[in-house]
């Protein structure tokens, strides 16, 4: 898609606000040309990244059978209503991650399957969400949205930057993508024009610009727009309610009559209200077609989080994942009802012939298959149909295939995306099975 065609959206407007419209049959909203019929539009495909560090339960991440009968091992149990569509792919793995054999030196690549730098250098490579942001972003008010739930860690640990830890998301070799960590941040990203916090609400803003859309369009159409307004009042309270209960923003005194506040440092009190927050937004984001490229980082690897929603504050992530406990099970399936929530939400979304989540790939992934490092495969759950392409109710074993780099699904993602490149990372030849 062209860049002025970014140009010829539809959106509402107000002091400050823009908001981009969610599909319509009445209305061609997305500025695209004329598909099947001479008012909707053909909606595009969209790509969101979700990573959780440290693995997984070593004897619970499996899927086998197929459609309504495959089995799914308990890690993930919250996709069980999914599996249609869901994509199970094992054995994949990246060859420049086991070099270092620690967190560092296995998630800076990740998305990108590039060499690291050590010894004080950065340098990887640009990721796969961004180099599809660079290809196809100019049609979206927002490129890509680089989302996350914990500050990045700017150490070092075995030679390797730490960063590589914090960062899924690459601009370029040498610049990770700025994490936005603070949901009400992310929230005027996809809709205020200027990224900082205002005292208005958004909706209040583009009112009277809706009211008078509502009279142009169907009666299908009208209630798909009051769904999706009720939608971001919805989150738009929820960041207030949380914000006003000091959380989300980090501010939190060390001392009961400190002298200095302490910086913010973007871990929130409440973890499951400001993941679920961040699901939001992206859905959000999808919704509108603000934008079509999306990584949320759930936690970093090596992971500090503790999770006392789950009534697991005793030990940090990053040494739970140690032990195939009952607790580290019930952290991994935390971080899974995140992707399904995110998939229920989008599959409820009508686009035509097709849901959102029909329309989207949702790729989960970690930087290891276990806390022990286990890098030789790497877990990998793909979710959505890519705009009808992509057939799900699979597993897919690489295991003992000869060319089984993470990077070949990589370029087989990218085509449903209509960029095609002979190489990517360590791959020149896409999973045809995908």
């Amino acid at each position: 898609m062209k860049k002025h065609l970014f140009q010829r959206r539809t959106f509402l407007r107000g002091l400050g606000v823009s908001m981009a419209l969610p599909w319509m049959e009445s209305l061609r909203v997305w500025g695209d040309e004329p598909a099947k019929t001479p008012t909707s539009s053909e909606a595009p495909v969209r790509l969101g990244v979700l990573f959780s560090g440290n693995g997984f339960h070593s004897k619970e991440w499996w899927a086998k059978g197929e459609g309504d009968a495959m089995e799914l091992g308990q890690v993930l149990a919250p996709l069980s209503d999914l599996k249609r569509k869901t994509l199970f792919i094992r054995g994949l793995y990246n060859q420049e991650a086991l070099k270092g054999n620690i967190h560092s030196s296995q998630t800076g690549n990740l998305l990108s399957g590039a060499p690291l730098a050590s010894g004080g250098e950065i340098r990887s490579g640009t990721s796969i969400d961004q180099l599809l942001a660079q290809r196809r972003g100019a049609s979206t008010k927002v490129p890509s949205l680089v989302l996350g739930c914990e500050k990045s860690n700017p150490s070092v640990h075995k030679n390797y930057s730490m960063l590589y830890s914090s960062h899924i998301s690459w601009s370029s070799p040498t610049t990770p993508t700025p994490l936005e960590i603070y949901p009400a941040l992310a929230f005027d990203r996809l809709f205020k024009d200027e990224v900082q916090k205002g005292d208005k609400s958004v909706l209040d803003a583009v009112l009277s610009d809706a009211t008078d859309l509502r009279r142009r369009i169907s009666r299908n159409d009208q209630r798909k727009l009051d769904e999706y307004l009720d939608s971001v009042r919805e989150v738009e309270v929820r960041i207030e309610n949380a914000g006003k209960r000091g959380e989300l923003q980090g501010w939190r005194p060390t001392l009961s009559a400190p002298n200095i506040p302490r910086p913010a440092d973007g871990i929130p009190q409440d973890i499951a209200e400001h993941m679920r927050l961040m699901c939001d937004i992206l859905v959000l984001g999808f919704q509108t077609d603000t934008t079509r490229i999306c990584t949320l980082k759930l936690n970093n690897d090596h992971s500090s989080l503790r999770f006392p929603n789950l009534g697991v504050d005793y030990m940090i992530h990053h040494l739970l994942s140690h032990s195939d406990t009952a607790d580290w099970l019930k952290v991994n399936q935390f971080f899974l009802q995140q992707l399904a929530y995110i998939a229920r939400k989008l599959d409820g979304i009508q686009e035509g012939p097709r849901t959102a989540l029909d329309n989207t790939m949702l790729l989960y992934c970690s930087s290891m298959l276990t806390g022990n490092h286990e890098a030789r495969q790497l877990p990998v759950v793909l979710v959505g149909g890519g705009g009808g392409r992509i057939r799900g109710g699979r597993v897919l074993d690489y295991m003992e295939k000869p060319e089984r780099q993470m990077c070949r699904l990589y370029l087989s993602m990218m085509d449903k995306m209509e960029v095609r490149m002979p190489k990517f990372g360590d791959a020149s030849q896409a999973l045809e099975e995908v």
